[in-house]
């Protein structure tokens, strides 16, 4: 196994023709910008190098978050992110899900991003074709996971398949006090409590479209045409992870979500950087 070479994001820009980005832990947590983000993007736009927010986030259209960013301090105009809430377009288009009701649990850009791939949004307690798990708030956690949770029983007994749809697939982030759970996390919850009311039944987990999976990657190689681009993330298990198996580089900033990791299933980050603000 090739161990990672140690290098600055500098650096990183001289050898690559398009710059990948996640957000939390390598941008921002929920407190704002980490320390140094701000020079990163500031360089990246001086240079009018190529780059892109591949983010697992579905809670933010892209000029909402870009609202946000600049707000913190970065200049990261919307056109430079991709979320995983924009890869609901094509998977409406691709199964059949355009025109269908769909229950999002999210916030009010979750339910937008369901209504820019076509589908029909209804509201707690109305019926539902699909369920789209979009994020971990904007919603009474207890009361909808419980009302959710008792719908697709209810469907499931009747013998119907209800397609279910997880952008985001990390399980935690990083809130800048710690570590909170994501809408993967309640995924991972909901599998559980329908595995055991169903054993061996199939069909009971969600379609995940973010990191690892590749949709975000094929976007940004698209976008940047090329694919001599490398991924900058935190998470090894999305971030990393996904590169490798799309077939481009890594480079992983160390934080609260590594712990004491540098390798998943056998695969290596191919740098390790520090966070921004440290040489």
């Amino acid at each position: 196994m090739a161990q990672p070479v140690i290098t600055s994001f500098f650096e990183l820009l001289e050898r690559y023709d398009a710059i990948l980005l996640d957000a939390y832990g390598v941008l921002v947590d929920l407190a704002g910008a980490l320390p140094g983000a701000a020079a990163w993007i500031d360089e990246l736009n001086r240079r009018g190098k190529p780059y892109w927010l591949a983010s697992n986030t579905a809670a933010r259209l892209p000029e909402s978050a870009a609202r946000r960013y600049q707000g913190f301090g970065l200049a990261i105009p919307a056109e430079r992110i991709l979320s995983s809430g924009m890869l609901l377009q094509s998977y409406f288009a691709d199964h059949g899900l355009v025109g269908k009701r769909i229950r999002v649990l999210g916030p009010e850009d979750s339910l937008h991003y369901a209504e820019l791939a076509g589908g029909i949004v209804t509201g707690p307690g109305e019926d539902f074709d699909c369920l789209v798990l979009a994020d971990q708030a904007g919603f009474p956690f207890v009361e909808t996971v419980d009302e959710v949770l008792s719908a697709l029983i209810d469907k499931f007994d009747a013998g119907l398949e209800v397609p279910m749809i997880l952008p985001n697939p990390d399980l935690i982030y990083p809130t800048g006090q710690g570590c909170g759970i994501t809408s993967g996390a309640i995924a991972v919850m909901l599998e559980a409590a329908l595995r055991q009311r169903y054993p061996g039944r199939q069909g009971l987990a969600f379609v995940r479209l973010g990191k690892p999976h590749p949709g975000l990657f094929e976007a940004a190689v698209r976008l940047a045409g090329s694919r001599n681009v490398v991924m900058v993330g935190d998470q090894l298990d999305t971030d990393i992870v996904g590169a490798a198996r799309f077939g481009i580089d890594s480079a992983l900033v160390p934080g609260v979500l590594t712990g004491n990791r540098r390798a998943v299933d056998g695969i290596e980050p191919t740098y390790l950087l520090n966070p921004p603000g440290q040489p």
